[in-house]
């Protein structure tokens, strides 16, 4: 009892135990030797010796519970905490420049009165390509620019898919932006594999090439600012019939011409055209009563002109210090 009352710490207490309580101690030793002593001292022997073993282990028990308590006070009083102190404040993320830029063209075309629309990013050959005009040898359609899950699903290209599944869906007039992840094989600084696109869409009695300009326009200025102007070229898209690329006049030279802008004055900024009435016939609308555009662009495209980024990569390889400007 005098070495339990000694013990200074846990290790010493634990070493008491040991000692006094352990396998080899003496005490034990006594007990196991109870079966070789004669049959009427056995009963006496065994009573006192449970007695001092019962004893020995309460008073460790109630010596460990004192210095486990001593240790923690000792430690409350060490790690004493100033709350009076200000608080560290945890360093806060935000939307990635790619997420704004695509939430600034969303609110630009819902101001316009159009509505997002969605759909599946692993796409069926139907949808991706046959219902957008696009004919079985047509280059898309390769695998050297296809990601192909099997002969006929595929990892979208565009999200052009999502304006047939919408038309199949409602009669007009139709009003939507398209915005999502696209998938191409290719890779360098101005191409990713993987890239966000919006796409948009608008089917009504009476549209023209006059309205989709009109709509461009406005989308320019609103994004670009209002001394940006628009021009028109012409190209050729399977799904719009005519079919046109879009530039505005540089944001660095104002159209004077820049290394920028190629000293051309003018850069590209989406693919537009009116809808190919071929496309209206896999969504049964009347080509003879209805008309409408659609328009693409890629929102890490536009993210690079307005914030003058000069590698598409840098918006993926996590770098804060790119991150951080923005």
């Amino acid at each position: 009892m005098a070495a339990v009352a000694a013990a200074g710490d846990l290790t010493a207490l634990e070493g008491v135990r040991v000692r006094f309580l352990g396998r080899k101690a003496e005490l034990v030793l006594l007990l196991r030797t109870i079966p070789e002593l004669p049959a009427d001292e056995r009963p006496e022997v065994g009573k006192v010796g449970n007695l001092v073993r019962k004893a020995l282990e309460s008073a460790v028990e109630a010596r460990q519970k004192e210095l486990e308590t001593q240790e923690l006070v000792h430690g409350l009083a060490k790690d004493q905490v100033d709350v009076s102190l200000p608080g560290w404040r945890s360093p806060l993320g935000h939307l990635h420049l790619v997420t704004q830029t695509q939430r600034e063209i969303e609110d630009i075309f819902i101001a316009m009165g159009y509505e997002i629309a969605d759909g599946p990013e692993v796409e069926t050959d139907y949808y991706n390509f046959e219902a957008l005009n696009t004919p079985a040898d047509h280059p898309a359609r390769s695998l050297h620019d296809t990601f192909f899950v099997s002969d006929t699903v595929v990892l979208r290209t565009h999200t052009s898919p999502i304006e047939v599944r919408t038309m199949e869906k409602q009669q007009p007039p139709v009003r939507i932006i398209a915005p999502g992840k696209s998938f191409r094989r290719d890779s360098d600084a101005t191409h990713t594999p993987m890239f966000h696109q919006v796409e948009g869409l608008v089917v009504d009695e009476g549209i023209t090439m006059a309205d989709l300009k009109g709509t461009l326009e406005t989308f320019a200025k609103a994004m670009f600012g209002e001394d940006r102007k628009v021009r028109l070229r012409p190209h050729f898209f399977p799904f719009t019939e005519p079919s046109v690329e879009v530039d505005v006049s540089c944001m660095a030279c104002d159209g004077a011409g820049c290394r920028l802008c190629k000293k051309s004055g003018w850069l590209e900024i989406l693919g537009a055209g009116m809808t190919d009435p071929n496309v209206f016939g896999f969504v049964d609308y009347d080509p003879e009563v209805y008309t409408g555009f659609a328009f693409g662009m890629g929102v890490e495209r536009i993210a690079m002109l307005k914030y003058g980024v000069n590698d598409l990569r840098l918006f993926f390889e996590n770098d804060l210090r790119f991150l951080r400007q923005f």
